[in-house]
């Protein structure tokens, strides 16, 4: 695969799962989700989900997710994220409205790996809506 070498590929067997409140502030990460990231799950809790956004993403990509999941829905999308390095990662994510039985709301977000297809499409379609 001729991948960008600021690319960061995921493990086929990775899985990322990620839990924030209802204004997204991460209050749970797993271990595959800190090693791409490359944040230790201490410096990502009490941050905004946001932290690893890659600037490439358009606005309208988010506004469709906080739309969907704030209405009780489910979200699923590819999202070009940015590691702490500055390299990047591309992911299916799908993120789950839930409520706690204290009555918490929040969000899980699972994600992985896409093809090497997948990003490229991505990529292009992104770049129209950016307007580039």
């Amino acid at each position: 695969m001729d991948y960008n070498s600021n690319e960061i590929i995921l493990d086929t067997k990775a899985f990322l799962v990620s839990e924030t409140d209802e204004k997204g502030i991460i209050k749970f990460a797993n271990d595959d989700y800190c090693r791409y990231a490359e944040y230790s799950l201490e410096e990502l809790l009490g941050q905004p989900h946001n932290i690893v956004r890659h600037p490439d993403m358009p606005a309208a990509a988010f506004k469709d997710l906080w739309d969907t999941i704030q209405s009780g829905n489910k979200w699923r999308g590819f999202v070009k994220n940015r590691a702490k390095s500055g390299k990047f990662y591309w992911v299916f994510a799908t993120v789950y409205p839930f409520k706690s039985c204290d009555g918490e709301k929040g969000y899980i977000s699972c994600r992985r790996r896409i093809s090497e297809l997948e990003a490229k499409k991505y990529e292009a379609l992104y770049k129209s809506m950016r307007g580039e």
